[in-house]
């Protein structure tokens, strides 16, 4: 049963941690949150999602995804959750390090940019998927550039920190016993 937020201040300044299952529910929300904010600077203000962003998406879904079973399912045993929380890890992992290469091919001075290539779309009809994946992880100019920022960090900077703030939130709970 979800506890209102008054009831999450007061464990928390008790000492105990909110339960696994709404912590798992803030985790889904927090993924669902982010990708709508993605989708809203893609349909309302313009900013196209180079390939790299489109892979982190899919990990911030996958991500979410994980979340909203570990609420569902809400195992009892402390296995079952320790399973949600190396899964959690490991796909919060993979977004951070697409992320991390996405803010390296940022900082890059700018005639090591890679030259920019063609779309997700031409990719994926073209080459098999694993030439895509391939192709995608290295990188283009368009990887590169800087549309959006928010305290001196970009859009993957922020993805970045939030992979590893919800990876380790979601991992080291799911972790502890109850």
């Amino acid at each position: 049963m979800l506890r209102n937020p008054s009831a999450i201040l007061e464990s928390a300044r008790s000492g105990q941690m909110p339960s696994r299952r709404l912590l798992n529910i803030l985790g889904f929300g927090a993924c669902a949150l982010l990708l709508g904010y993605a989708y809203f600077l893609q349909f309302y203000q313009g900013l196209e999602p180079c390939p790299l962003c489109i892979f982190q998406r899919l990990a911030m879904a996958a991500l979410g995804f994980i979340f909203l079973v570990a609420a569902v399912h809400n195992p009892k045993r402390s296995a079952g959750a320790r399973t949600y929380g190396i899964l959690i890890a490991l796909v919060a992992a993979l977004g951070a390090g697409i992320a991390g290469r996405h803010v390296w091919l940022q900082n890059l001075p700018p005639e090591q940019v890679p030259a920019c290539g063609p779309g997700l779309d031409y990719l994926l009809e073209t080459f098999p998927l694993s030439e895509t994946i391939a192709l995608v992880l290295r990188g283009s100019g368009d990887c590169a550039e800087v549309d959006w920022t928010f305290l001196g960090l970009s859009i993957p900077a922020w993805t970045l920190l939030l992979f590893v703030g919800l990876g380790a939130m979601g991992a080291v709970r799911n972790w502890m016993r109850d």
